[in-house]
């Protein structure tokens, strides 16, 4: 199945299919119960989710929110466990699905240990860059999510990003002139 950007895959605490993501990026939002949306994952191609119940049935965790244009193969969740059952191999093929995810929110943990900002925000772009090349990553995440994600405030996700255009406007003309005169 194709989801367009914005389009939901699953809401939190529903039960159902499990979806290996073919293409595209998905987003889990967790909402609490003030209300209060948290983006707590990004699912990339490859990935199959959810996460938690591909040994076993459990609610959802979040919703799964396309960010991009996606590809997704629905898999039946009765299919997949009586498969378990039937051939107990298929656990090693499921530990290294979760090993994989493994050392990617191990990424993510690195990119949250930065000291400075700047350089959080610089990896987590630098690792979007490997999925929405040439898109920018505000393009696919708001400024609240980027902050979600990477531990700091809206705010200093604005900040960050106007200081990395003034600093690109700067490479490209050589230099900035705040007065308007020609160097």
């Amino acid at each position: 199945m194709i989801l367009h950007k914005g389009e939901i895959l699953f809401r939190q605490g529903e039960s159902g299919e499990l979806y290996q993501v073919k293409s595209g990026l998905l987003k889990i939002i967790r909402v609490h119960e003030d209300g209060t949306p948290t983006l707590v994952n990004i699912i990339v191609p490859g990935e199959m989710i959810p996460h938690h119940s591909l040994l076993t049935p459990s609610p959802n965790f979040g919703t799964a929110i396309a960010l991009m244009t996606s590809e997704v193969e629905a898999l039946s969740a009765r299919s997949w466990y009586q498969a378990l059952e039937e051939n107990p191999r298929q656990y090693r093929s499921i530990a290294i699905k979760l090993q994989d995810k493994l050392r990617m929110m191990q990424q993510r943990i690195d990119q949250l240990t930065e000291i400075a900002p700047a350089d959080r925000l610089r990896k987590l772009q630098a690792w979007f860059q490997a999925y929405i090349a040439p898109s920018a990553l505000t393009d696919v995440l708001t400024q609240d999510e980027i902050g979600q994600f990477i531990g700091l405030r809206r705010e200093t996700i604005n900040r960050l990003l106007r200081d990395q255009a003034v600093s690109a406007t700067r490479n490209e003309c050589g230099s900035l002139r705040i007065d308007g005169n020609t160097p």
